[in-house]
């Protein structure tokens, strides 16, 4: 019963001898450094937490204008912006105090913050989008209940789904990271779709400007109408990495200009006629566009939400939705 306050005594004395010998490193490092230390007001604070467990002591003075970290390995003093770290093993080959400017490392720690900003930004410049490059499909257009059967009085306006192309020459982008793998993708490119008329007929701008049908004397082996905008994407791309290589998908509104428009006829005699119009179609048209790929070969599809005649002047006033859906190579790099 009597060793408990023994060994307590004998370990309060051995911190006691410590926290001394540590005060007496301080006086000799404010002389040595020549730093002055003035009391901020009158009730400057004192603190002292002595840990027993772990042999570690720590003073602080004056609202850490002085502060004593002594651990196992090494005692730490810092007396304002300055200090010192006393290594207490003797072992190893380098050096035993190390002097300290808190002020420097302060200085230090904002160069790494600056650095990780760098990071930051360098991965967000490093996101490439998916948008540059050729686009091959097809094109077609639905009535305003979404649907790829016309009305009998617009029938000549139906087309061969399976001759009616879209080609598409993203020439400009511009990629703008969030991260690594997200961010926003636009640019300008060039949309030339071919509508292909399933019938022996083409169409005409009327005199007040209404699309009507035009149908000629002799047999037609084609007949085609063609468009052609400038186009402007803005789209949100996601990139998931598979291994070393990437999933892509994007979507976003799409905004177009039309730049020509003409019809063209090739008989079965070999004759050919090609008429330039405005065809009374929208010179802005605007709709939503997505595409999903593996690397550089995307699956893309748009729809324009904006008809493609003008209000009023569309085939028998019945209102048609271009849409165009195919397959791209893209250049990101």
């Amino acid at each position: 019963m009597l060793l408990r306050p023994t060994l307590r005594n004998s370990k309060n004395k051995k911190v006691m001898k410590k926290i001394g010998i540590i005060l007496l490193f301080a006086a000799l490092l404010l002389q040595g450094l020549g730093q002055e230390v003035t009391a901020v007001n009158s009730d400057t604070t004192k603190q002292g937490t002595v840990a027993d467990t772990n042999d570690i002591t720590r003073v602080i003075i004056g609202n850490d204008a002085i502060s004593i970290d002594n651990k196992q390995d090494a005692v730490n003093l810092k007396v304002g912006d300055r200090g010192l770290t006393i290594l207490e093993s003797l072992e190893g080959t380098g050096p035993k105090i190390k002097f300290r400017n808190f002020k420097e490392d302060d200085l230090d720690l904002q160069d790494d913050k600056n650095n990780s900003k760098e990071d930051k930004e360098r991965r967000r410049n490093r996101f490439k989008g998916h948008w540059s490059g050729i686009e091959m499909g097809f094109n077609n257009y639905l009535t305003s209940d979404r649907s790829f059967t016309l009305p009998d009085e617009i029938d000549y306006m139906s087309l061969h789904s399976g001759k009616s192309f879209n080609f598409n020459l993203n020439f400009s982008q511009l990629s703008i990271g969030l991260t690594r793998h997200i961010g926003f993708v636009t640019g300008l490119g060039l949309d030339w779709n071919n509508y292909r008329f399933n019938g022996n007929n083409n169409i005409q701008k009327g005199s007040t400007g209404i699309i009507e049908p035009f149908i000629p004397t002799g047999l037609l082996n084609k007949s085609k109408f063609t468009t052609l905008y400038l186009t402007l994407p803005f789209m949100l791309e996601l990139q998931l990495p598979t291994d070393h290589n990437r999933i892509n998908l994007a979507a976003g509104p799409i905004g177009a200009i039309k730049l020509n428009s003409h019809s063209k006829m090739v008989f079965d005699d070999g004759d050919k006629v090609k008429s330039n119009s405005d065809f009374s179609l929208n010179l802005l048209r605007y709709g939503l566009t997505a595409r999903a790929g593996y690397e550089n070969f995307q699956i893309y599809g748009t729809y324009f939400m904006s008809p493609l005649f003008q209000s009023g002047k569309s085939p028998e006033g019945i209102a048609l939705y271009p849409f165009e859906v195919g397959i791209a190579f893209t250049i990101n790099d």
